[in-house]
């Protein structure tokens, strides 16, 4: 088999502040300096051949697949608390077939986490953290049954289709079929290994702090932090993060009472002719919070503390510009008609790089089934998160947006903080990194490396960014 990268390094440590910031309507804007693109024919290609391995993982895939496959048919849903207890104890009880020291259930408030150490009896050390859950599925959604992990045909081939097949159970097992094989052929592994998996990811990641308080002494002598992530397309193309933004997570909620509105539980629709609603309560809330168009934050000191790309993050920037297009593959990827002011590569980057974000994720209120029942609801709520770049406090964060709410009247707004992890990075520079560089470019060519991912944070980064481990 050809050789390719089928998991991401992502890496920590904050990045020392560098740039001026450019205000227009209130939301920062950043520009990016095309002028010296990073030079990636500084990395050093790895130099060891691997022929036995591979052809041991040829030699096996049908025994991988069958892997891949158990544990993608096993529910883990964190959300229902759905095939949770038996998911982890599969990471256990293979952890331990593969011949690791230690292996076993860590209890937590929420759903159980999973250690695991294998002993090398090297001179590195790697923590490495996964995630086993997964999030809920509509069965009518799926072209094939969500846990049914059966490979199908797809307009990129042959795929494996099942949920967390992508994202996260499929990448973490694939990862532990080529350590199997690396322990096959040569009998040991070239590093230690500390793993700890969580079951929460999808919720916020609320106990994953109890798991590595448990072993936070040894986790300090790691010498560095991986993901196995499936960070490379069907194509062979490449992505690696430094880092991922930080979140802040919450809830708002509107509940009749003083200030009016049925206070016990919902009542006949007709009452609204003398009654406030707790729904239209929440909806005026929210709407104070943003612009009209809802991408600008109105929030005393929302964009306070933002800092602009750093001399390395802007050479990173431009050469990934030079090299991918990710506005047009990322609106093919999610079927996206029009990115906010038309933004292009350039400007695109810098929004999901450095801009804070005002999310609503979901609004519940009332009756939404089929038919018609006219009620005036006595709750409403609204689930909302803010991804956070370098520099803004997620706590502080939350603190300005319940002070500017009491500020203009909605003190009764109830205001529940979920999850909240500050953003975290490392530098290219690093060794880690260094080295992840050099094996990708022996099998996958130049990556596109950018400083921070958009999306999710990501505890294992955003815990030990603190310890000043990459």
């Amino acid at each position: 088999m050809t050789p390719k990268i089928k998991s991401g390094l992502l890496a920590l440590l904050l990045a020392s502040p560098l740039a001026v910031v450019a205000q227009d309507s209130g939301r920062p804007r950043f520009s990016v300096d095309m002028s010296y693109p990073y030079d990636y024919s500084s990395i050093t290609p790895y130099a060891d051949e691997h022929a036995a391995i591979y052809k041991h993982i040829d030699d096996n895939l049908t025994a991988h697949l069958a892997n891949l496959q158990r544990w993608l048919r096993q529910p883990s849903i964190s959300a229902q608390d759905v095939g949770i207890d038996d998911m982890a104890q599969m990471l256990v009880d293979d952890f331990r077939a593969m011949g690791f020291k230690e292996a076993e259930l860590v209890p937590t408030d929420g759903h159980p986490g999973v250690w695991g150490y294998y002993d090398a009896g090297a001179a590195k050390t790697l923590m490495v953290y996964m995630m086993y859950d997964v999030q809920p599925v509509n069965p009518d959604d799926w072209e094939s049954p969500p846990f049914a992990a059966e490979l199908v045909d797809h307009p990129t081939g042959k795929v494996l289709m099942a949920r967390g097949a992508t994202n996260q159970k499929g990448p973490e097992r694939a990862f532990l079929n080529a350590l199997e094989s690396i322990i096959a052929v040569e009998g040991n592994l070239p590093v230690n290994l500390m793993i700890t998996a969580e079951g929460e990811e999808e919720l916020g990641s609320p106990h994953y702090p109890q798991i590595v308080d448990k072993y936070e002494d040894r986790l300090r002598t790691a010498d560095g932090v991986i993901f196995p992530f499936n960070m490379q397309s069907p194509t062979g193309d490449l992505n690696l993060f430094l880092g991922v933004k930080g979140i802040a997570y919450w809830e708002l909620e509107a509940r009749g009472g003083s200030w009016g509105g049925p206070v016990t539980s919902e009542i006949h629709g007709s009452y609204k002719a003398a009654l406030d609603s707790p729904v239209w309560r929440l909806v005026q809330a929210l709407s104070l919070l943003t612009s009209p168009d809802g991408n600008t934050a109105r929030v005393p000191g929302f964009y306070d503390g933002i800092r602009g790309p750093t001399e390395e993050e802007q050479s990173l920037i431009a050469a990934s510009l030079m090299n991918n297009d990710r506005t047009r593959a990322l609106k093919e990827a999610f079927a996206i008609e029009r990115w906010i002011d038309d933004a292009g590569p350039e400007e695109l980057a810098m929004e999901l790089t450095y801009t804070p974000t005002l999310n609503i994720d979901g609004i519940y209120a009332g009756y939404t089934g089929e038919g018609v029942k006219t009620i005036l609801p006595h709750v409403a709520t609204a689930k909302m998160d803010s991804r956070l770049p370098v520099g803004i406090d997620p706590d502080e964060h939350m603190d300005k947006i319940r002070s500017y709410l009491d500020a203009n009247g909605y003190s009764d707004i109830v205001m529940r903080r979920l999850s909240s992890y500050p953003a975290a990075q490392t530098s290219i520079q690093t060794p880690l990194v260094q080295a992840a560089l050099g094996v990708s470019k022996k099998y996958a060519g130049t990556p596109a490396v950018n400083p921070r991912i958009a999306g999710v944070p990501l505890p294992f980064i955003n815990s030990p960014s603190a310890w000043d481990c990459p």
